[in-house]
């Protein structure tokens, strides 16, 4: 396999928000009519109104999906602007009411609503999804499996959903929290093969707890249309140097477990529960907590540990052209994430308001 197979695609959920209450919107339906020449297919509604989806090309390399990433916020942005709204690109709004929100009116939606009950309905939330391409199956499973060990560690990096229904909630992550009620959410479990991957989904689908494998939500699947290994557990992350940053540093960790793999090594496999500890560590204090080491059997604070995987990566960035963006998560464990940023200036102010205004800043910083 060569370096450039591991393309990449870059989704994202933005909120929708109206500048004057800085409340959520609901706006989707005008909002893609008046968009549609512009957007054709990489513009999507979501469950919600006031939500909207973007999605990249396929990008040959990170400098690609930075033209993509940027390209799509500014026309998203400016369009919401030209109809009197804003976008915001975090894991949560601070203080809007999921009560509140109208359900769009898709087939989809509605049978997700169905299925999940109350549960759908508290769904007011906000990820970012990043593929990396990997053509072959076997080798697609492989890595998912051992990326499963730095799942905590990339979402650390994403946390932009301190806030729920007004309220600090204490944790760096809360979006993390609503997604996991849904059943088939979390980090997946070990898979021996293809094959074992292909027989958990036909059981699935054929015990009608699923109709498709689309409704696999886990923090990793391999996308059931596309040859790629989708990494689903971060948060909208607000600033696009922060999303460029997680992408590439995600692309690079799979070309060194790929090159690993050549060499006949892997990264070592722990149980699931294991991992959900540092998952939860990760959810709760974000790049101020510590995660576990589970080689030492010791707690390390994250940033050493980001560090560690930094210099993991190194020797494959170059290649990848990817060093300048995955150098950038330096400059996030120096000065924070978005839940950091938004904790700190509700601190300041104690208005939710003034989070609200410095997301919408924030998301079209370096866009224009």
């Amino acid at each position: 396999m060569k370096f450039e197979d591991l393309t990449l695609g870059i989704e994202e959920e933005y909120q929708i928000i109206d500048p004057k209450t800085r409340e959520l919107t609901s706006y989707i339906s005008e909002f893609l009519e008046k968009g549609a020449i512009v957007f054709r297919d990489q513009v999507k509604p979501e469950m919600l109104q006031s939500q909207v989806e973007i999605g990249s090309h396929v990008c040959r390399n990170i400098k690609e999906a930075r033209q993509e990433v940027v390209r799509l916020r500014r026309v998203v942005a400016e369009i919401a602007e030209q109809n009197g709204r804003k976008i915001v690109a975090a894991g949560t709004h601070p203080f809007s009411r999921w009560q509140d929100q109208i359900l769009t009116d898709k087939d989809r939606y509605k049978s997700l609503a169905k299925d999940m009950r109350y549960i759908a309905r508290r769904l007011l939330i906000f990820g970012m999804h990043v593929h990396v391409g990997i053509p072959d199956r076997e080798l697609r499973i492989d890595i998912m499996n051992q990326m499963r060990y730095f799942m905590p560690h990339i979402l650390t990096l994403s946390t932009s959903s301190p806030f729920w229904l007004g309220n600090d909630t204490g944790l760096k992550s809360y979006r993390s929290v609503v997604f996991e009620d849904l059943p088939r959410t979390g980090l997946p479990e070990y898979f021996e093969s293809a094959d074992a991957y292909d027989s958990y989904i036909d059981t699935l689908i054929s015990t009608g707890c699923i109709e498709e494998p689309t409704k696999i939500w886990w923090d990793i699947r391999p996308h059931p249309k596309f040859p790629t290994l989708e990494f689903r557990i971060c948060d909208c992350t607000t600033r696009v140097d922060e999303v460029l940053a997680i992408a590439a540093l995600l692309q690079a960790l799979v070309a060194k477990l790929v090159i690993l793999r050549k060499r006949n090594q892997s990264w070592r496999h722990y149980r699931t529960a294991l991992l959900a500890e540092n998952k939860w560590r990760a959810i709760r204090d974000g790049l101020d907590g510590k995660l576990i080491d589970f080689g030492k059997k010791e707690e390390i604070p994250v940033r050493f540990l980001l560090e560690e995987m930094l210099d993991f990566v190194d020797d494959v960035v170059d290649e990848l052209g990817c060093r300048e963006e995955v150098g950038y998560v330096k400059e996030m464990m120096r000065t924070g994430t978005s839940a950091d940023r938004q904790l700190k200036k509700y601190q300041e102010t104690g208005d939710l308001k003034d989070v609200v205004d410095l997301l919408i800043e924030d998301t079209v910083l370096g866009v224009a």
